[in-house]
């Protein structure tokens, strides 16, 4: 008995064992396995981090719109016409490919009142769902576009004439072509023309399709059979020409992508599995069985996972076919996620297409099995194969053999294609794993392209989309994979819907809801040092010694490449060496004692660290009122021992070169602003207030590194300055550094100076003496103010019996007995005790001849606390009438005979004495 985990029925290539657990048992313990891969993977998954991050605003992009027009999701590039051709919602545009800002043409394309209306009986929305959304553009030839648009849940079809850019009015059935949904993924290529394209067929979506148009054909597509799709989500097709030189002579194929609900693995919920399906192009159906349905249709599941963590992405959101001279030399990269988005990983994996002809050409089939009466489970077929090969294309051993199309093919053939359309053996990827792995990013498109860097190797360069309108550039460098930059393509944080790579204008073309943007592959002028144009470790861009640049060696002179510096492995040391910044080239900051400095330092690189150095040491977090943000240096306080010289280092490590590679990047020198003095008139004297004044006044004129200021900021707080000033401010350098906006200053509000008094000014200037002198007399004042309002508080709590029994034996001692009016409250909790004790006295009274034991017992009830383990009672062995009387009329109503009922444990329920 053997149970399957998530990544075991995606990775197991043996036998599969049919397991004789309930499918609810089987559910829950995959439940259980696969909520502890989340766990794991959340906790250790991978973190890439781009090197560099380009904001939109930062970035000198082009983009298009048009008012009122939204989903500008569908682009196709012409080469020949140097056009890029959008199709959006009821339009169509021709822009410039050079610059998508021109706009050269457009058509649109609405839907008329009739079909609008039986759009909305339907119960979908007039204003969003029952419009025409241009899904299919494909060049026919070079005078027209094939498109298809959604045309209110009716798909349609036209021709686009592009000489005047006008369509042809003689609309065709869109089924089968086109998706009636516009939020609904499909996916179609043009070839010879014909169109491929895989979709659904109805209105409710509930019939997916892998079909042929061909005008002089009649249509060709998959079964109705969860076997040969259910419910797929298809996201690209291409063909892949076999070429002249191929010796067997096989015709070409055309490879769809999608996502569809697995059918040989048990899961708790619907188990999503990626696929790879392939059909042939010369496949004309067969002769008696599966007509007009595909002859060689196959499918076989692509791998991308984590073998460290065992842990499976199993949906792809899109496809990109890297073409090689040769069909052996084209890769596959596709952009994965899991299932359950929560996890926050995206991954690309790569297929080598030899692996993806092996599994469709060598592989075992699967066959269905019924298990439990009516269960039916998918095993391996170990049956003997029928030949010629199920679902393999017309080759020249089949022509040998009189069999020169599809409809020669006998009927077990294509019975036994019919009932194994799925191949057991996955395609696994390039290394066993994704070459990309990306924390808390949703990667939507991807394109590929293959750059000679000047080391004479190619490189293959990623651009990968997101669904926050960003851009991943990345570079794959024996094995392992470099984000060099992120780029915010989008304005707005909205999901990329298509991606297309131009070579020859190297830009990128990116569709979205808003609009269509271009970007230019590479911005190596953006990098202003040798060093940091090295480390980006970008193929497209190069240090030029002779113009101190960093240029892109695609515009390079064919001269000039010799000279440049490059480095892949991001060895900065090639660079020539950099005088680097002088003290005196140091930036000047002088802040006012107890004031905050900012000293600003703006790092590039994602991956440096920041390491700040004053007077030679290295300053970290715990030092002295500092504070190192992102940023920069927040100083707080600034005082005396913190003026010096501050440098601002960046150390990055390349992984590749193995070195540690460090840059100075700014450089200050701190120091406070000496205070200003106050102006004396000529001829005037001010008149000291008390003689302690004027010594302090002398001592500061005296000795000129002491002033008021140092003595006002010397008092107040560190966390704010306060300063008074009497005439403009000092002059300063524009190049310093003004402190930053969170430093408070506070300045004290004086009367304005009036014209018609001469002597104001030193009037205020005295004013400002006597309260920065006699601060310390007004501190006394105010302790002496609130302690007279404390004792005052105290004295009137006390004489309203609100404070505890030692202030009322004080107040009962100055006022007298006389004086109180009403009995504490404190004593109202014990009024059944001092009930218990006047009966004891009123008892010692009445009975004189007692002994001293029975006094002595009397004075304990006076202390008696009330509490159960008081020894005044059973468990102290004293007689019952020491409880209470013996006549009826001593007793009180919950007196207890103690002897009779003896308290054996303090907690005991039994009342007590």
């Amino acid at each position: 008995m053997h149970q399957y985990s998530l990544a075991d029925a995606m990775t197991d290539k043996g036998n599969f064992t049919v397991p004789k657990l309930s499918e609810s048992n089987m559910g829950f313990g995959v439940l259980g396995v696969f909520l502890g891969l989340l766990l794991e993977v959340s906790t250790h998954g991978p973190n890439a981090v781009p090197r560099t991050s380009w904001r939109h605003q930062d970035l000198d992009l082009m983009e298009f719109s048009e008012p009122g027009i939204f989903n500008y999701s569908t682009l196709l590039l012409s080469e020949k016409r140097d056009a890029l051709y959008v199709g959006a919602r009821e339009a169509i545009f021709e822009l410039s490919k050079k610059n998508v800002t021109v706009k050269n043409n457009k058509v649109e394309w609405t839907v008329a009142e009739n079909p609008m209306v039986m759009c909305t009986l339907k119960g979908k929305s007039k204003e969003k769902d029952c419009l025409n959304y241009i899904r299919v553009l494909q060049v026919v030839d070079d005078e027209r576009l094939y498109v298809c648009g959604t045309h209110a849940f009716q798909p349609q079809c036209d021709y686009l004439n592009l000489a005047d850019f006008s369509l042809d009015r003689q609309p065709e059935d869109g089924r089968g072509k086109c998706s009636f949904d516009p939020s609904q993924s499909f996916t179609t290529v043009m070839v010879d023309g014909e169109l491929y394209s895989g979709t659904a067929y109805n209105f409710l979506g509930s019939e997916p399709i892998m079909s042929r148009y061909s005008p002089s054909q009649s249509l060709l597509r998959t079964e109705y059979s969860t076997s040969w799709l259910n419910e797929p989500s298809f996201v690209f097709a291409d063909v892949i020409s076999e070429g002249s030189n191929r010796v067997d002579g096989e015709d070409d194929k055309i490879y769809y992508f999608f996502t569809e609900v697995s059918v040989e693995y048990e899961f708790f919920g619907k188990l999503l599995i990626p696929r790879v399906a392939r059909v042939c192009k010369g496949d004309l159906g067969g002769q008696r069985t599966l007509q007009k349905k595909w002859t060689s249709f196959l499918k076989a599941k692509l791998v991308c996972s984590m073998p460290e963590l065992n842990f499976v992405f199993n949906v792809v959101h899109d496809v990109f076919i890297l073409k090689g001279a040769d069909w052996k030399d084209t890769v596959i990269y596709g952009v994965f996620t899991s299932q359950w988005g929560n996890v926050g990983l995206s991954a690309v994996c790569a297929y080598n297409m030899t692996a993806v002809e092996d599994v469709f050409s060598k592989g075992k089939y699967m066959q269905k099995v019924t298990v439990e009466q009516s269960h039916t489970k998918w095993v391996r077929y170990n049956g003997i194969t029928p030949t010629p090969r199920p679902g393999a294309c017309i080759n020249n051993l089949m022509r040998q053999q009189n069999i020169s199309s599809s409809l020669h093919l006998p009927d077990k053939t294509l019975q036994f294609v019919k009932d194994h359309p799925l191949l057991e053996d996955p395609v696994l990827p390039i290394g066993n794993g994704p070459r990309l792995i990306t924390k808390d990013v949703n990667y939507t498109q991807i394109v590929v392209e293959r750059v000679r860097a000047l080391d004479g190797k190619i490189y293959d360069v990623m651009f990968t989309g997101t669904d926050k309108g960003i851009l991943h550039k990345s570079v794959v460098y024996e094995g392992e994979v470099h984000i060099v930059e992120e780029i915010q393509l989008l304005k707005n944080s909205e999901s990329i819907k298509n991606l297309l790579l131009s070579s020859e204008t190297r830009s990128l073309y990116a569709g979205s809801d808003s609009g269509v943007v271009q970007s230019p592959t590479a911005f190596c002028d953006r990098y202003r040092s040798c060093a940091d144009c090295v480390l980006a470790r970008d193929p497209y861009c190069a240090w030029d010694p002779h113009t101190a640049a960093c240029v892109n060696i695609l515009d390079a002179p064919s001269q000039r490449p010799r000279s440049l510096i490059q480095s892949l492995k991001g060895d900065a040391d090639k660079c020539p060496s950099a005088s680097g910044l002088s003290v005196k080239d140091y930036q000047r900051v002088k802040v006012k004692p107890g004031s905050s400095a900012e000293l600003p330092c703006l790092v590039r690189s994602n991956l440096a660290q920041v390491m700040w150095k004053s007077n030679g040491s290295v300053l970290t977090e715990a030092s002295r009122f500092h504070l190192i943000a992102e940023n920069g240096l927040l100083i707080y306080s600034v005082a005396p021992e913190d003026q010096g010289h501050y440098e601002c280092w960046s150390v990055e490590w390349a992984p590749a070169a193995g070195k540690n590679f460090s840059r100075l990047l700014a450089g200050y020198v701190l120091s406070l602003i000496p205070p200003p003095r106050a102006p004396q008139q000529a001829g005037h004297v001010t008149p000291p207030l008390n003689s302690q004044e004027t010594s302090s006044t002398q001592a500061a004129e005296g000795n000129g590194k002491t002033d008021r200021a140092l003595l006002t900021s010397a008092i107040a707080p560190p966390s704010f300055t306060a300063t008074t000033q009497f005439t403009s401010p000092p002059q300063t350098d524009s190049s310093l550094t003004p402190p930053p906006s969170s430093t408070i200053r506070f300045q004290p509000k004086l009367p304005p100076l009036s014209s018609n008094t001469p002597h104001s000014l030193d009037n205020r200037v005295t004013a400002a003496e006597y309260l920065q002198h006699n601060n310390s007399t007004a501190l006394l004042f105010l302790f002496l103010l609130f302690f007279l309002l404390f004792l005052a508080a105290l004295a009137y709590n006390c004489y309203m019996q609100y404070l505890p029994a030692p202030c009322l034996r004080l107040r009962g001692a100055l006022l007298g007995s006389h004086k109180s009016t009403h009995q504490p409250e404190y004593r109202a909790c014990e009024a059944g005790l001092m009930e218990a004790a006047t009966s004891d006295k009123m008892n010692m009274t009445e009975q004189p001849t007692q002994n001293g034991s029975q006094t002595t017992q009397n004075l304990k009830a006076l202390r008696d606390t009330g509490y159960e383990t008081e020894p005044e009672c059973g468990n102290g062995r004293i007689p019952s009438h020491t409880c209470g009387g013996d006549s009826p009329s001593q007793e009180k109503p919950f007196d207890v005979d103690c002897e009779s009922q003896p308290i054996e444990f303090a907690d005991a329920d039994e009342p007590y004495c």
